[in-house]
């Protein structure tokens, strides 16, 4: 265990008119040891996330989304999910 935080992003899959709207995916991280987690989530109709990729081409941000450590290792560059 290194001690360094844990980091945390959430992101919808689905668009607003989707049964499936609140089905999200979960990530947490920590940057010292690289080691990280991904899982569905239930983040209600009424919460409005923050696209850490909605400055990328939505190519880029496509590919990111299907490459779960690519997609960690860009968030944390960027120090998205710090508390």
């Amino acid at each position: 265990m290194c001690h360094e935080p844990v980091h945390s992003y959430e992101y919808r899959l689905h668009p607003p008119e989707s049964r499936s709207f609140e089905r999200c995916v979960g990530l947490v991280w920590c940057s010292g040891c690289r080691i990280y987690s991904g899982s569905m989530v239930h983040i209600p109709r009424r919460k409005v996330l923050v696209d850490a990729l909605a400055s990328l081409p939505a190519v880029d941000r496509d590919l990111l989304r299907r490459k779960e450590a690519a997609l960690v290792d860009h968030l944390d560059g960027r120090g998205v999910g710090r508390r």
